[in-house]
């Protein structure tokens, strides 16, 4: 893996939260490292001061509740967070065979341990974090990781950070999706540059 610039060190990090934080509930260390978390008086900054509040006063089976709720629920969740079921109301639609299509020959494979379809926003985040530091392999180019983000990321997940955001279910996922919005934003501007 290639050493790569602080600037892109911090993309990889917020992706990896995101995932991180959409992949399954938070467990009581994740919570006790968020609740610590310091950021600048940025909009992003602010929402990562957010977050870290929300992770201080929210209680482990709150959480695990919420996240249930939002991404499970009995039937489905609230909010689906395929790329699919957003694109075309439906799950395992062309979106998902197009991503597949564009994994292979970045190096990334679906873990066999993942039950998911691998257009889960959870999964998107971590493949985007693997393609900036190399995890897959080589740290790509950004000719490529604005490909695979205006691809795969950029035509729906913004809507999807603003539906968990504005979620009347949501609490402590509120800042996790103003986090989202925000990012989104960021990298769609930088890639613009």
């Amino acid at each position: 893996m290639s050493a790569i610039d602080e600037a892109d060190q911090s993309r990889v990090h917020v992706y990896r939260l995101l995932a991180r934080l959409l992949r399954e509930p938070p467990d009581a260390p994740l919570l006790a490292i968020l609740s610590q978390m310091t950021a600048d008086d940025s909009e992003l900054g602010r929402a990562i001061s957010d977050l870290a509040h929300s992770a201080a006063v929210t209680d482990l089976a709150a959480s695990r509740d919420e996240y249930n709720v939002l991404f499970i629920g009995l039937g489905r969740g609230v909010l689906t967070p395929f790329g699919s079921y957003y694109l075309t109301g439906f799950l395992h639609e062309k979106p998902l065979a197009r991503l597949r299509n564009d994994m292979r020959p970045l190096g990334i494979a679906r873990s066999d341990d993942v039950k998911d379809p691998e257009d889960h926003v959870a999964a998107l985040m971590e493949m985007m974090a693997g393609l900036i530091d190399g995890s897959f392999g080589a740290v790509q180019p950004g000719s490529a990781q604005r490909a695979f983000f205006d691809a795969h990321i950029a035509s729906w997940t913004p809507h999807f950070f603003k539906d968990l955001e504005s979620c009347a279910s949501a609490g402590f996922y509120k800042p996790v999706g103003r986090i989202g919005r925000l990012f989104m934003a960021i990298e769609q501007e930088a890639f613009e540059m």
